[in-house]
């Protein structure tokens, strides 16, 4: 019992566990549109095993095209867990750098890199980098993203900050342009060079949904959200994701 147990325990103690993944994070892409400015909304909601209930966050953000190969994106995120009313929980900070041309070479190429700064600074500050891979097969298109995270700044009684490794898996099929189908998996590991036993890993996957409608010059509305079950103890049950983007 108390094996079973324990992932959801320190999940409490510590929000940066893999337990807590953030339920509304997305499968980045390598492009970059340059000139393209979006206003951004995400929200997840995920809900663990014997009533212990849900855990959701939402943000609202502000993205910008830079150059042909910056993107970079500034978000206000929100928090709801067990027990507490939704708050204000942190600022983040996300920069794309496509490192390829489109379409040039087999495998798209770009580089993510994300800086969190909570509400209480005694969490101390997270970063998040690493690449994005891209490849096209005909009307499919499969991403593969793998970052290292890590909090500095922690609180002196804070345990000690590791590096953790985490993944973004995406397969969908372009059938049109308004809308398209496929499956995303999201996984936490534990410490990048020595991985938690399989039943503390936290992998999610599921089905999702993909579109884009213009709406009249560089106008677009974009969605992307998806249903994930847990494939691991310390997952929670179910994930439920989505993202609009209103591009202009």
């Amino acid at each position: 019992m108390k094996n079973k147990i324990a992932p959801f325990l320190i999940s409490i103690s510590a929000i940066s566990s893999p337990a807590w993944a953030d339920p509304e994070d997305y499968v980045k892409v390598p492009t970059v549109e340059y000139g393209e400015r979006e206003l951004e909304v995400k929200y997840g909601s995920s809900k663990f095993a014997n009533d212990k209930g849900q855990f959701s966050t939402g943000t609202f953000g502000l993205g910008y095209g830079i150059t042909p190969y910056w993107f970079t994106e500034a978000y206000m995120k929100y928090k709801k867990a067990p027990g507490e009313r939704t708050h204000y929980d942190a600022f983040e900070w996300e920069n794309k750098f496509q490192l390829t041309e489109t379409g040039k070479y087999p495998v798209d190429i770009g580089l993510f890199i994300e800086l969190e700064v909570p509400r209480d600074r005694n969490e101390g500050y997270e970063f998040r980098f690493g690449p994005l891979l891209q490849g096209e097969f005909d009307r499919v298109q499969v991403n593969a993203n793998l970052f290292l995270k890590r909090q500095v700044g922690l609180a002196s009684d804070s345990e000690p900050a590791v590096t953790e490794f985490h993944y973004q898996l995406q397969a969908k099929y372009r059938l049109m342009r308004e809308f398209e189908f496929g499956v995303q998996a999201f996984g936490e590991l534990g410490k990048w060079n020595h991985w938690e036993p399989r039943e503390q890993q936290n992998h999610r996957i599921g089905p999702a949904i993909f579109g884009k409608i213009p709406l009249g010059g560089k106008e677009a509305m974009r969605y992307d959200a998806a249903w994930l079950v847990g494939a691991s103890k310390a997952a929670p049950d179910s994930t439920l994701r989505f993202q609009f983007e209103y591009e202009f």
